[in-house]
């Protein structure tokens, strides 16, 4: 079966060990059949949810004029979610946080992806520095019931740019990618 792939990258760089990491899982996935989309997050003007609640109205849009309605439609319609992002201090970059809060509108209506990787790539070279990003991740999917962590590719140690070429995960993601 043929799946739809959506592939989010959140970090600054252009040439960052999470977008190497996104780009090679999107490889695999690609060469096993998938069609695949990716979003630079860093393209996109992204405003903070402002908890109006208006998305909670018929329509189940975001009253903010940027570029996260049309992300959202594509979430929404995407058999995969593949989230790629650095890690600042622990945690996800700050526009990844910016965009799993501003999907309130697609909690309301109904979403189609059921499987939800998760890309990392950071300087600390323990894995466990990674958790509370994989944590936040997977709670944003508990809210979702058909959607489970289907994944998780971690680039610990990869400080330099392009680092992820040379990383353990770098085929690891292919692989992923391959058996999405």
């Amino acid at each position: 079966m043929h799946k739809r792939i959506l592939v989010i990258t959140a970090s600054a760089r252009p040439v960052s060990n999470s977008e190497i990491l996104a780009d090679e899982f999107a490889r695999g996935a690609r060469e096993a059949g998938h069609q695949v989309e990716k979003i630079r997050l860093r393209d996109k003007d992204m405003h903070f949810c402002n908890g109006c609640y208006d998305c909670e109205a018929d329509e189940h849009r975001c009253s903010q004029h940027d570029d996260v309605a049309p992300i959202l439609d594509k979430m929404a319609d995407a058999d995969v979610i593949v989230f790629a992002t650095p890690i600042y201090f622990y945690e996800m970059s700050g526009r990844l946080k910016t965009l799993l809060d501003r999907t309130m509108p697609i909690y309301f209506r109904p979403c189609r992806f059921s499987e939800v990787y998760f890309i990392a790539a950071g300087t600390d070279s323990n894995e466990t520095a990674m958790q509370a990003a994989i944590n936040g991740v997977q709670a944003w999917i508990s809210c979702f019931s058909d959607a489970r962590l289907a994944g998780t590719i971690r680039g610990a140690g990869a400080s330099m740019p392009g680092d992820a070429r040379t990383h353990s995960a770098f085929h690891r993601a292919y692989v992923a990618g391959r058996s999405a």
